[in-house]
């Protein structure tokens, strides 16, 4: 090969050694662009995940506190009920008090029914059972045909196992949500 080849071949190398540098240098820096477009896709998407988690928690603690102020609601006026009906005091007002809060802890019950876990679900159906036989009982009593085990004495201690339904309820809720600790039965 003579010399003026070898400047060709010399120049041709250089150039696209210049070319190929460029090129390579345009597509790593394309390919960062790609990684941090991926990683900023990633964050978002884990903090619209985390808002989601969040809006789903203050959604569930909103209608657990709803559910617990009715349940709590509905017990207060199950025992006021009871002892005007033992005092003989009952009246219109207090029975459609009775039937008010009957169905203001149905509404929350249902409602809490879409956003309830499983556990929670399972002690606020002990609950609401629990207080739907101490209103039968005390309806059957106020209309005058009670039943052989409808007492006043029977729903005292229908409160005070509504008590424990609604105590084990509150504890579930707050485990849910992630407030206390499981406590000892």
């Amino acid at each position: 090969m003579s010399v003026p080849g070898s400047e060709i071949v010399v120049a041709v190398v250089g150039i696209a050694g210049t070319l190929l540098s460029a090129l390579l240098t345009q597509r790593s820096a394309n390919l960062i662009r790609l990684r941090e477009l991926e990683q900023t896709n990633r964050q978002r998407a884990e903090e619209r995940e985390q808002a989601l988690l969040q809006a789903r928690l203050e959604a569930r603690r909103a209608c657990y506190a709803s559910l617990n102020a009715a349940a709590l609601d509905y017990l207060t006026v199950l025992s006021n009920f009871s002892y005007a009906l033992e005092a003989g005091n009952v009246s219109d007002e207090m029975r459609s008090e009775l039937d008010q809060a009957r169905r203001d802890h149905r509404a929350r019950h249902a409602d809490a029914q879409m956003v309830l876990s499983d556990t929670v679900m399972a002690a606020a159906d002990k609950a609401s059972k629990a207080a739907g036989l101490i209103y039968g009982t005390l309806k059957r009593m106020d209309g005058g045909t009670p039943g052989p085990d409808d007492t006043i004495q029977a729903i005292r201690d229908g409160i005070t196992v509504l008590w424990d339904h609604l105590w084990v309820m509150r504890r579930d809720m707050r485990l849910d949500v992630g407030v206390g600790t499981p406590a000892e039965d």
